[in-house]
């Protein structure tokens, strides 16, 4: 077992100092926001916007259970899907900073790759037709920045189920299940109280159960249905955390402030990677970084179809974060996995719009 996190959690402040323009720009963000909810018949939709770490948004839209008029709220529980991956990054550096992972060790050294990997090549369909097992020198930095497909480090390629497994060689050098690493290394020290890594078998708490957005599909007519919940997964760093807006506010706020990260391993994860060529690739570790119109920004977006999503992006120059979820897949835009265009979202397009550079 890890020791307990000497840092301090995260606390969020108030919003003392906040320009009379972060209020203004914040207000028609709002309105603009449930514009878009309901023209997207987005059933609930919560969002939090950060300036450093000052909250000078929070609010809940809609309803987070249709049929009993519960109302969303800053803390209402979603599943935020692959929102998931930048958590699960900082799990993997807060290992380096400990001396115990090595992000260029040869992902078959770690126990269990070698089988997974044939098993994945017969029969893991599009994310492994070119992946390669022992013949190329794979690690678990190819695996988290999204450029272990082909020749490792030479391309993006977006592979949720590679990245996932990248939990094992992290329970395996922290000698603790992936969801205590991550409840030990993030959710406690960033203070995220309404936070948990569901699996099949770690089920959610009945105190978070009872208040987890309800998720609906909503189709072409625009009616909407409650669907099945995602399924229960393994416990693999791609995906599996519930949360609120406010506790990945919480997690934003400790990894701005330096309680998560020291600067060094914050950059190693926000730097884009780069091919043997000198190409720019999307990615850094577990976040797209893109520039767009001269501006760096960092995000990920979260995705269940007809169920959940998310979005969570970073404007550094700006010192402005937005982070939505919603109970529907109402915030995913017409876009590539294998593109950064985090403009194209009306949500992400309308938020640096109305907090200008």
């Amino acid at each position: 077992m890890l020791p307990a996190c000497t840092r301090s959690p995260a606390t969020i402040t108030v919003p003392v100092g906040v320009t009379p323009g972060d209020h203004q720009s914040a207000a028609r963000f709002a309105t603009e926001l449930d514009s878009l909810r309901r023209s997207i018949r987005i059933p609930g939709l919560a969002v939090v916007v950060l300036r450093d770490t000052t909250v000078i948004l929070a609010r809940g839209f809609g309803l987070a259970n249709v049929e009993l008029g519960v109302p969303v709220t800053p803390e209402t529980p979603f599943n935020i899907a692959s929102v998931t991956k930048p958590i699960s990054a900082v799990v993997a550096l807060r290992l380096v900073e400990r001396g115990l992972l090595d992000l260029d060790r040869p992902m078959n050294s770690f126990a269990g790759f070698t089988e997974f990997c044939a098993s994945a090549r017969t029969n893991g369909g599009l994310f492994f037709g070119d992946y390669q097992c022992d013949t190329q020198p794979l690690t678990l930095r190819h695996v988290l920045s999204m450029t272990a497909n082909g020749t490792p480090g030479t391309r993006f390629f977006y592979n949720p189920v590679s990245f996932s497994w990248a939990s094992r060689p992290m329970a395996e050098v922290g000698k603790t299940p992936f969801s205590e690493l991550t409840a030990t290394l993030v959710f406690q020290p960033a203070g995220m109280t309404r936070s948990a890594r569901i699996h099949r078998r770690l089920p959610l708490t009945p105190a978070l159960a009872a208040d987890l957005a309800v998720p609906y599909h909503v189709d072409s007519s625009g009616k909407t249905a409650v669907s099945d919940p995602p399924p229960p997964q393994g416990d693999g760093a791609a995906g599996g955390v519930i949360s609120t807006a406010m506790d990945v506010a919480r997690f934003d706020i400790a990894l701005t402030a330096g309680r998560l990260l020291s600067p060094d391993s914050k950059k190693v994860m926000l730097t884009a990677n780069r091919s043997p060529t000198g190409t720019v690739l999307p990615y850094g570790l577990g976040w797209y970084v893109q520039d767009h119109a001269g501006e760096q920004l960092f995000w990920h977006t979260g995705l269940w179809e007809g169920a959940y999503s998310a979005l969570y992006l970073k404007a550094p120059e700006r010192r402005l974060t937005l982070i939505l979820l919603a109970n529907s897949d109402g915030l995913r835009w017409d876009t590539r996995l294998d593109e950064a265009a985090v403009e194209r979202s009306p949500f992400a397009a309308a938020f640096l719009s109305y907090f200008p550079r």
